[in-house]
């Protein structure tokens, strides 16, 4: 739910405005309204650069210090400008040492074709008088005549080409290109390609460890440094200057249930004051408030957009409905396990900043283990050849559609989408009906008793409990009172003409779009499906290795190798279904549900003015 919001204006004296701001930043709950065409200044600019500078530090040193495998010392003795040129600097040396491998790589390459020689022995041939050159041409230019004339020795063949070297008393030129080698042998120069790696490997452990380390420090400077851009904003963007700038003259909102603290801060200031309910028009920024379940999936309502004020908060209608479509394209309860595990594993491991995010992977676990049972898929294995009891194999959902060659399953994906979408519709003409009135909602509740009707009536009679002719009547009177609210009332303040040339674009529209979104659901079939056979490819492969190598070594080495294919395979399809749960889960959401809703998502985010960034 939405919580309510009271609206605050307030004038403040010009020299006591940065003490009262003071005040207001320590209470920590009023959401300051900024000026339409407020200008920053240069000093806001360049801290605003800093602060883009610290998150992109931040970033990188996290995903550094995830690969560190020793354990933290927190560490605070550098300053965070210290930190900054520290973890430059090492990145400079590692780019550097990365920059030598190429060159040391290919020095290599050009050696490996010509193997380990003494170059010692060259300079003292040098020395005597004798002149060595290396060359290579292609292997058919090669001629047999220069090992006689030249004293050519041939030293290999690859890919196509004649290495040779010639010894004389005098450089020679012949139709060979001559080629230069590094003045160091093959030998020391693999000794210098590992002594190399091991220092770039020993460079990046110790990075990953400062990171680790000075993480904390890097977090506070930036916490440090919203908190100065928080107030500089509310500085230069919050306040209007009046009265030749002797008043400031500030407005806000403060959520109903803080409305008594701000009260009595305001009375001990001094300041004059005045607050109202917010109204629908006002356009209040948006402070959620929810259950403990539903407060999980309000990350998906902030990645849409916050609902506006006079809207409903769309968190708890489609929370439901998210993690049963995550649940069905997953369609797996061995997957729903380990994501159940697995986020309770990593509940202890990782900070409490994580912990909203890995109860919905908890949540959405649960969820995907209920859908995988009923759809009878746990690893990849079909449920029912286990021996469960009865109760229990009655629950599942599996094999055709009564009477029909359709799938349970995808029916039931088909009939999930209807009831969604209906649902959305309901939405759609109760919100448009608290926001406008019902005479101004007559369209929405229209489409709602056609669409919504409809359905009821078709599935009354495919379940027997009213006939045909009964159904046909219900239709026609449903479609009759429907069409009025459709073509004709849809708007009040226009006339009938206009009313049902608005009302026939509306059909067009909803005659192409609704089949497609009920097609859309059919993903959370062909999802779930794709899933399954996967993972009992994966099993069949590992099952066919492991009979195959029954009869050798007692066949330990087949259950190896099942183990193995059956580990990486599941991993595999884990991640491929996780994904495609989470994108096409998100998809009915902001597409299928919104759209038919009639959510926009164009609301703005209840942000207080506070020393924490994260006060709520």
């Amino acid at each position: 739910m939405i919580s309510k919001m009271n609206k605050l204006s307030f004038l403040i004296y010009h020299k006591e405005y940065e003490t009262f701001l003071e005040k207001l930043r320590e209470l920590g709950v009023v959401h300051i309204e900024k000026r339409q065409g407020a200008e920053m200044d240069a000093n806001l600019q360049a801290f605003m650069q800093k602060r883009s500078a610290y998150q992109s530090l931040l970033k990188s040193m996290t995903l550094a210090a995830a690969s560190f495998d020793g354990k933290a010392t927190v560490q605070s003795e550098l300053t965070i400008g210290e930190v900054v040129e520290s973890y430059e600097s090492q990145q400079e040396h590692i780019q550097a040492l990365n920059m030598q491998l190429p060159v040391l790589d290919k020095e290599i390459d050009a050696m490996e074709v010509w193997g380990e020689f003494d170059w010692n022995v060259i300079d003292q041939l040098k020395a005597n008088g004798w002149q060595m050159q290396f060359y290579c041409c292609p292997e058919k230019s090669f001629e047999e005549s220069w090992i006689d004339d030249y004293n050519a020795t041939l030293i290999n063949r690859r890919g196509g080409q004649s290495y040779f070297v010639t010894v004389n008393t005098h450089p020679v030129e012949l139709e060979a290109e001559s080629v230069r080698l590094p003045n160091r042998s093959l030998s020391d120069l693999q000794a210098e390609q590992l002594q190399l790696k091991q220092t770039i490997k020993d460079a990046n452990h110790n990075l990953d460890c400062f990171c680790i380390n000075y993480i904390p420090v890097v977090e506070k400077a930036l916490d440090s440094l919203e908190s100065d851009i928080n107030l500089m904003e509310v500085e230069q963007l919050g306040g209007e200057r009046m009265a030749d700038g002797t008043i400031v003259l500030m407005d806000g909102w403060v959520p109903v249930e803080n409305d008594a603290e701000v009260r009595k801060m305001l009375d001990e200031s001094g300041v004059y004051y005045e607050i109202r309910p917010a109204e629908k028009e006002d356009n209040a920024p948006i402070k959620l408030k929810n259950g403990k379940i539903s407060r999980l999936f309000e990350v998906l309502t902030k990645m849409y957009g916050m609902p506006d004020y006079g809207e409903f908060d769309p968190t708890p209608l489609f929370a439901p409905f998210y993690a049963l479509f995550f649940g069905m394209c997953v369609g797996d309860a061995g997957y729903g396990l380990l994501l159940v595990l697995l986020g309770l594993y990593l509940k202890k491991k990782l900070s409490k900043s994580m912990a909203g995010l890995l109860n919905l992977l908890i949540t959405l676990g649960a969820a995907t283990t209920i859908v995988g049972a009923l759809f009878n898929t746990f690893f990849g294995f079909a449920l029912t050849d286990f021996h469960l009891p009865e109760w229990m194999q009655s629950l599942i959902i599996s094999g055709k559609w009564d009477g029909t060659a359709y799938d349970k399953t995808m029916v039931i994906a088909l009939l999930v989408g209807m009831f969604h979408i209906c649902f959305a519709m309901t939405v759609k003409a109760i919100g448009s009906t608290v926001r406008y009135g019902f005479k101004n909602s007559l369209s929405d509740w229209g489409w709602w008793l056609l669409i919504g009707g409809s359905v009821v009536v078709a599935t009354l009679n495919y379940l027997g409990i009213i006939d045909m002719e009964f159904s046909k009547m219900a239709f026609i009177g449903i479609g009759g009172v429907s069409a009025i609210g459709i073509y004709l009332l849809n708007n009040l303040r226009r006339s009938v003409f206009v009313n049902v040339g608005a009302g026939l674009w509306d059909t067009y529209n909803m005659a192409t779009g609704l089949m497609g979104d009920l097609l859309s659901y059919l993903r959370l079939y062909a999802l779930g499906l794709a899933g399954g056979m996967l993972g009992g490819v994966f099993n069949d492969l590992g099952g066919q290795l492991r009979d195959s190598m029954s009869g050798f070594l007692f066949g330990i080495p087949g259950w190896i190798c099942f183990g193995l294919i059956f580990v990486l395979g599941h991993a595999l399809n884990i991640a491929l279904s996780c994904l495609s749960g989470y994108v096409h889960s998100i998809r009915l959401t902001f597409v299928e549900y919104f759209k038919n809703s009639g959510y926009d998502g164009k609301g703005t985010e209840y942000k207080p003015f506070s020393k924490n960034k994260n006060n709520d």
